[in-house]
């Protein structure tokens, strides 16, 4: 695939980039030569590779999913301004 000035312009225009004739006329080879890196990428072998999230192995580290029932009502309740019959009071807000 060759990429001419045109194309340049286009695509800048696409990204609401106002860009020159000059600049489009410089870009061009540059751009050809990145699709070229793309070209020698889709060549490599990748079949016996496992894909990764990130360049190194992450693990995350997991506590273990135990239940509780936590029992702490009164304690959470402490901090609310209003409570009735073990739950939050609120003003009413719809009339």
């Amino acid at each position: 695939m060759s990429v001419e000035p045109a194309t340049v312009k286009k695509v800048a225009s696409l990204a609401r980039i106002a860009i020159s004739d000059a600049d489009a006329e410089r870009l061009a080879p540059e751009l050809n030569n990145i699709l070229g890196w793309i070209e020698q990428l889709g060549e490599v072998d990748t079949s016996s590779v496992e894909p990764m999230t990130a360049v190194i192995p992450n693990t995350l580290r997991l506590r273990d999913d135990v239940v509780n029932d936590g029992d702490m009502r009164d304690a959470v309740l402490a901090n609310a301004p209003l409570a009735e019959h073990g739950f939050f009071t609120v003003p009413k807000v719809i009339e």
